[in-house]
């Protein structure tokens, strides 16, 4: 669910296309399997009885809407979270039903950085910073896969237009 190919300009190619690191699903993971757990356990427990039928239907409806919210909407919500990094801007697009989104001009950008922690260097992620001279100034964005990589990539772009060169195909 990345960058339509339609919505690119003549010139401009894809250089990189991401989602946040799967690490961000880990406790909505957890959260799904304690639910489970948690549902069936209540349900193993009913004891025996003219409601034991209806109890255990009511305790599995109210676990299936449990992993609804804390399992499949964090899920989407992982999902529909793309960037996507041209030779000429960097995208943001987020949403399940509505959508909405960010471009930067690469022009735009003045500084890229990044962080990561000695855990997030074991899973290949961190947080990658975006400045630019607009006026939303900041963009912070956590959880990001192969963060040096991406910064890397976004400077060397930023860096080959600032130098005048334009990007070479």
């Amino acid at each position: 669910m990345g960058l339509p190919k339609n919505s690119l300009t003549e010139d401009e190619r894809i250089i990189l296309e991401f989602h946040p690191h799967w690490s961000t699903l880990v406790s909505t993971i957890f959260w799904a399997i304690v639910t489970v757990v948690v549902a069936g356990v209540i349900i193993f427990f009913i004891p025996d009885g003219d409601s034991q039928t209806l109890i255990r239907l009511i305790v599995a409806a109210v676990g299936v809407v449990a992993i609804i919210v804390v399992g499949f909407l964090p899920f989407l919500r992982w999902v529909t979270t793309s960037y996507t990094l041209t030779n000429r801007r960097f995208v943001m697009r987020h949403g399940i039903l509505s959508r909405s989104g960010r471009d930067i001009p690469l022009t735009r950008v003045n500084d890229v950085s990044f962080s990561h922690s000695l855990i997030e260097r074991i899973f290949g992620t961190g947080t990658l910073v975006v400045e630019s001279g607009g006026e939303n100034g900041q963009l912070v964005l956590k959880k990001i896969p192969r963060v040096e990589y991406a910064q890397n990539q976004l400077y060397r772009l930023v860096e080959e237009l600032t130098d005048g060169d334009g990007i070479r195909p």
